[in-house]
């Protein structure tokens, strides 16, 4: 089976229609390789607003894209869709993060109705992949597709960059440097009901330590340098959508500020622990 890496560029332009902004779509870039990452083809073209008349200038400037060009040379949302499923061809889609194929998702329901996608069989997220091959997956921070070339010391122009054929080219390359055959096909989805409603799903922030679904059991520290429990000073309290109090190590006597994050996500729940020692906030007991 076919590759097809997908980028896309977007302007965020308000809808009369929905009453809400929307990330319109402008141009598609992808490449095509085979499933040994041979160069089959490439794709390219700009997309005809038809909601926001007028590119914001941040986009405009990071892109270098321009109004003229956009209603010159842009064609229909609804053609490049057709374009693009020809050469997708059931292929495997391959998008850096899922921003880009959620995107697609809003813009395809935005003029059809329908959030499923026809030609999307199956998916990808190539920003996942290249990050637990690396071994520097974090839930609480995605790698960019800039600094994940920079790991792996593919040297990229900035400048050159933001163009949806360019991304698609350099995600190739990040692609190409983690390839594992037989480790990237665990990472490639169907997508069924279920890879849609996991990938629309929105994470929740949980900030009531008394939420039934917060195991209060797990809200503990291991001190780093002793490696044994540390005992809590404080009562818990929420910062910034975090559970933060303060903690000391009964052996080595240090003190810090232990932070929680508890989120709600698709598969359950996630708690991300972080030892603040340099700067712990005042709290009171």
């Amino acid at each position: 089976m076919n590759i097809v890496i997908l980028d896309l560029e977007w302007n965020g332009s308000y809808s009369k229609k929905v009453h809400h902004y929307v990330n319109e779509i402008i141009e598609f870039g992808a490449v095509k390789v085979d499933e040994n990452l041979n160069f089959l083809s490439e794709f390219s073209l700009l997309v005809k607003p038809e909601i926001g008349r007028k590119l914001s200038s941040h986009i405009a400037e990071l892109t270098h894209i321009s109004n003229d060009e956009l209603f010159s040379n842009g064609i229909s949302f609804s053609e490049a869709c057709e374009r693009f499923e020809s050469f997708a061809c059931d292929s495997v889609i391959l998008t850096w993060g899922t921003s880009d194929i959620l995107t697609l998702m809003d813009n395809f329901h935005y003029y059809t109705g329908d959030s499923c996608i026809p030609f999307l069989k199956k998916y990808c997220n190539l920003q996942e992949y290249c990050e637990y091959r690396l071994g520097v997956h974090n839930p609480a921070s995605q790698l960019g597709l800039m600094n994940c070339a920079e790991l792996i010391g593919i040297k990229s122009d900035e400048n050159e960059l933001h163009r949806a054929s360019t991304d698609a080219q350099l995600s190739l390359r990040c692609l190409k440097s983690t390839f594992d055959k037989d480790a990237f096909w665990d990472y490639v989805f169907d997508a069924d009901d279920e890879f849609y409603r996991k990938i629309t799903f929105k994470n929740k922030q949980i900030t009531d330590i008394n939420n039934p679904l917060v195991d209060k059991s797990q809200l503990y520290f291991i001190c780093d340098d002793c490696h044994i429990r540390a005992e809590q000073l404080t009562h818990f309290k929420v910062k910034n959508k975090n559970f933060v109090a303060r903690f000391r190590c009964p052996k080595c006597r240090k003190i810090f500020t232990g932070r929680i994050s508890v989120r709600l996500k698709f598969d359950g729940l996630s708690i991300q622990k972080k030892m603040l020692v340099n700067e712990p906030p005042k709290l009171e007991d």
